[in-house]
């Protein structure tokens, strides 16, 4: 089984030696059951790219560990976990309901502005290379010969039957796969029997709103947000409700009142949609303090928290939370999941983790939706995680992304100075960026001569419902630019700014 992302978080302050701040964190880790004996930990040189520290840092605290029987070291095998128990048995579990019928979706999009499909379409134009499209991933640098291996080795090992329909709920190899790399990463201990393989985490979502939300029923989400998960939600006969996001996540001391303020009873608040380890759009992390009162008032109203774990694999500081599931959320969050951005999007494969009540009426769903996911897809992905290669992968994309997000950054800084705000710098694969000396130009107008001049940028205020920023915002992605074209795009931005600031709209 191939290793992954482990969840450490070292505090450079501390008069504790770094090695020995991740040998007592691996410790902590497998006492707790999130490393367990014979899971593979990451090569040293995989694990030091992921914490930004020197690979000696690593080497030393593996010494250490082996040199306590915690891990051990074998030729041919990598370095794995020893015998040393410590995992916490699950708890009780509530017993599952009768399956809910789907209802028919359908629109509301009555000119109302939270449902115009405001997303911009994807470029055409690929050869120009100056684009700041958010969420698209480096698929230059996707290891494409590799996952060609892993695709002949699931074709070759293809049988009758996993030619043909395979089971809705996905692959029984990927589920345990998927499940040693919730666990080890973020801290999230799922047996795979709950794990659902879905056709993206778009999927995942659908299938949740069709299974709990109901007409009167009321949807929570965070504003900012995404325009496509507004549309999602948008289609049931739910009121979807809006809450804003600061600095700490969603403003969860506001559920109630902004739900009263549509005429409506807190009570009805079916669903809360939340991404807690990066915020879109603003790249905000949820705090702890914020979590726990989520969680806390989310099973005081009988909902349940759809915890869209967003960009979680792209994190560039120390501040790294287990996932919201991790917790003890007493059967009130659903994870979503995708290797949309970490692979490519194209694969088409996420997931969700269910508490036990919600997985067959979930099946029942995603068995007369789609029936099933692609098998082979699967099996090709479960082989490309079991031997290293996801992990490799990652922490190759980390080293990358770590270097292109500092470039725009420091370009951005360099060219605008105190007149730029740049928020979301934390993880994922874009930031918040907003332009605050432009004298009265509109977004739009910025965007359009940018346009002209070779630069795709995109203008933020289209996933805002209230509070719309006062300046020109746009979300910037950096993971598809090489630091050159990053360099040149924001040369050719503030020459665009400069422009406007002359001749204003």
């Amino acid at each position: 089984m191939g290793s992954s992302e482990l969840l450490i978080a070292l505090d450079r302050d501390s008069a504790t030696p770094l090695q020995q701040q991740v040998c007592d964190q691996v410790t902590l880790l497998v006492r707790s059951g999130q490393l367990r004996p014979g899971d593979a930990v990451p090569a040293s040189r995989e694990l030091a790219l992921q914490l930004d520290v020197s690979r000696t840092v690593i080497t030393r605290a593996y010494e250490l560990l082996r040199a306590h029987g915690i891990l051990t070291a074998r030729r041919g095998s990598g370095t794995r976990v020893a015998g040393l128990a410590g995992g916490v048995p699950s708890g009780a579990r509530r017993s599952a309901p009768a399956a809910l019928a789907p209802q028919p979706p359908r629109s509301t999009d009555d000119g109302n502005s939270l449902w115009q499909p405001w997303e911009p379409a994807p470029t055409h134009h690929p050869g120009t290379g100056l684009d700041f499209r958010h969420g698209t991933p480096a698929l230059a640098n996707f290891p494409v010969a590799r996952w060609l291996q892993s695709l002949q080795e699931a074709y070759g090992r293809a049988d009758a039957a996993a030619l043909g329909y395979g089971p809705a709920e996905g692959s029984p190899t990927l589920r345990t796969e998927i499940a040693t790399l919730v666990r080890q990463s973020r801290a999230l201990d799922a047996s795979a029997d709950r794990i659902m393989v879905t056709g993206g985490a778009t999927q995942a979502m659908d299938i949740l709103v069709r299974l709990l939300v109901r007409p009167g029923d009321v949807v929570v989400i965070e504003d900012p947000s995404h325009t496509v998960l507004r549309q999602v939600f948008g289609c049931s006969e739910a009121t979807v409700v809006p809450v804003p996001v600061d600095e700490e996540g969603l403003r969860v001391g506001d559920i109630d009142a902004c739900v009263r303020a549509q005429g409506h009873d807190p009570a009805r608040v079916k669903l809360v949609y939340v991404t807690p380890s990066h915020q879109f759009p603003t790249g905000f992390i949820m705090s702890e303090g914020r979590r726990l009162a989520l969680l806390d008032w989310a099973y005081k109203r009988g909902a349940t928290v759809l915890e869209d774990d967003y960009h979680n694999e792209f994190t560039f500081t120390a501040e790294r939370l287990p996932a919201l599931a991790a917790a003890r959320h007493r059967d009130t969050v659903v994870y979503v999941g995708s290797f949309s951005k970490t692979l490519f999007p194209a694969l088409r494969i996420g997931y969700a983790i269910l508490p036990p009540h919600l997985v067959q009426p979930f099946l029942g769903i995603k068995w007369i939706t789609d029936r099933l996911t692609p098998t082979v897809d699967q099996e090709a992905l479960a082989h490309f995680i079991a031997t290293g290669a996801y992990t490799r992968h990652i922490s190759r994309m980390i080293r990358l992304y770590r270097q292109r997000r500092s470039r725009l950054i420091e370009a951005l800084l360099e060219h605008f100075g105190s007149e730029v705000r740049i928020s979301g710098e934390a993880a994922g694969l874009h930031v918040l960026v907003t332009l605050t000396g432009t004298r009265g130009a509109t977004e739009a107008g910025i965007a359009r001569l940018a346009a002209d001049r070779g630069v795709r940028i995109y203008p933020a205020s289209g996933y805002f419902v209230q509070d719309l920023p006062t300046e020109p915002t746009f979300l910037m992605g950096y993971a598809a630019l090489t630091t050159a074209r990053i360099t040149e795009g924001i040369a050719l931005l503030a020459a665009v700014v400069r422009e406007v600031k002359s001749c204003p709209e």
